[in-house]
C-alpha cells in the first residue's frame, strides 16, 4: 500500500498553507513536525479527505482518492487532538457509536471493540462514563475508536499531549504495536516520542517540507554542531545572544548550556554531545 501526495497545493484566499508538496507513505510510522501554522493540520485534513487540494492529487496505490470515494474513507482511522468526547457516554456506547459511523455490523463491531479495548487495556472500564476517565485513558479510548474497522491508514493528532511520562511510554508502545501493517502518521509537538518510533520524519515550515528522512539520517546533519559549554550565571545572556540554546542546566560547578551552531570558537570550555531531534528542530526553526 502506497499513499502519495502528488504536487499538493492548498490555498486559503491569499494564504498558501501547503505549496506543491510531493511525498509517498508506505506502511510504518511517520512523524510530522513543524511550528504552529507550518501546514500540519492542512496536510492531515487533505489525507483524511476533509479538504480538497487547490492543486495536485492524493493517490492510494496510484488511484485518486476522489475516484475511490467511500472505499478510501473506510481505510482511514483518525484520532483527534481534542478530548471532549461525549462525557456522559460509557466507553462501550461510545465505541459502538463510532463503529456504526464506520458502517460496521453489530457482530463486527462487537468483535472489534472487544479486541481493541483489550489492546489498549481498557476492558475493565467498558461500562464507565468517559467523563470519569483520566487523560491517558481518554487518549487510549480515542486510539481504540480509530482502530475500529482495522484501517490501513491511521492519523494521530498529538496522541501524547498532556500525558505524564509513564502514559506517554504506554501510548508510544501501543502505536508501535499497531503499526506493523499500517501507514501511521503522527502530528506532534513532543519531539522525543517520534524520535524513538518513527521510520521517517517529515519537517514542515511555511507550507513546505524542509527536511525528511529517518531520525538517523536527519541527525547526521548536526554532527559536530552540538556542544555543552560551561559558564557562569552572569554569562547566560551573552550565550543566548550568540547561539541557539536548547537547554540550560546547573551542577555544583556552575551552568551548562547546550548550544547548536555551525562552528564554535568561544572562550568557554566545551564538550561535544550527540544531537537529538529537539536540537534539529531548534536548528531549523529557531529564531
Amino acid at each position: 500500500m502506497t499513499l502519495k501526495l502528488e504536487g499538493i497545493t492548498k490555498k486559503y484566499k491569499d494564504k498558501t498553507a501547503l505549496g506543491g508538496i510531493t511525498f509517498s507513505f508506505t506502511p510504518g510510522i511517520y512523524g510530522l513536525l513543524g511550528p504552529n501554522g507550518a501546514g500540519k493540520s492542512t496536510m492531515m485534513n487533505l489525507i483524511t479527505d476533509n479538504l480538497t487540494p487547490t492543486k495536485g492529487r492524493v493517490l492510494l496505490d496510484e488511484k485518486s482518492i476522489d475516484e475511490l470515494g467511500s472505499e478510501y474513507r473506510k481505510l482511514l482511522g483518525y484520532m483527534p487532538q481534542q478530548q471532549n468526547i461525549y462525557p456522559e457516554l460509557s466507553l462501550r456506547r461510545f465505541l459502538y457509536f463510532m463503529a456504526s459511523l464506520k458502517g460496521l455490523k453489530k457482530s463486527e463491531a462487537e468483535k472489534d471493540i472487544n479486541h481493541y479495548v483489550r489492546m489498549v487495556k481498557l476492558e475493565d472500564v467498558l461500562g464507565k462514563k468517559l467523563g470519569t476517565f483520566s487523560g491517558g485513558m481518554k487518549q487510549r479510548a480515542l486510539i481504540a475508536q480509530a482502530l475500529i474497522g482495522n484501517p490501513g491508514i491511521l492519523i494521530l493528532d498529538e496522541p501524547t499531549a498532556g500525558l505524564d511520562p509513564k502514559e506517554r511510554i504506554r501510548i508510544r508502545n501501543l502505536i508501535s504495536e499497531v503499526a506493523r501493517d499500517k501507514i501511521v502518521i503522527i502530528a506532534t509537538h513532543v519531539v522525543t516520542d517520534i524520535e524513538f518510533i518513527a521510520k521517517e520524519i517529515i519537517m514542515l515550515n511555511n507550507g513546505n517540507i524542509i527536511r525528511s528522512g529517518s531520525p538517523f539520517e536527519l541527525l547526521s546533519e548536526l554532527d559536530g554542531k552540538v556542544w555543552n559549554i560551561f559558564l557562569s550565571d552572569e554569562e547566560i545572556d551573552e550565550i543566548n545572544v550568540k547561539y541557539k540554546v536548547s537547554n540550560i542546566s546547573r551542577d555544583t560547578e556552575g551552568v551548562i548550556a547546550r548550544i547548536i551552531a555551525n562552528s564554535y570558537e568561544g572562550r568557554w570550555k566545551k564538550e561535544a554531545v550527540r544531537p537529538n531531534l529537539e536540537d534539529l528542530y531548534l536548528y531549523l526553526n529557531g529564531d
